[in-house]
């Protein structure tokens, strides 16, 4: 009988020798965050009528239709 370490034991060390163990768990309260949002309305939610043209995106009108 063999008395050393069977192919797969010895594919088994390898692999544990290289990869260890599994990180441990991480909980889904960890990977979440809250974050206060900006209020409604604020600087950067006003519409600016001279400045829309700037993010209209028609076809016809690049193509000068």
């Amino acid at each position: 009988m063999n008395k050393g370490l069977t192919t797969e034991a010895a594919e088994a060390a390898v692999r544990h020798a290289q990869f260890g163990k599994l990180p441990e768990r991480i909980r889904f309260e960890d990977m979440t965050e809250a974050a206060e949002a900006a209020p409604a309305g604020g600087a950067n939610g006003s519409y600016d009528p001279e400045g829309s043209w700037k993010y209209y995106s028609c076809l016809a009108l690049d193509l000068g239709l």
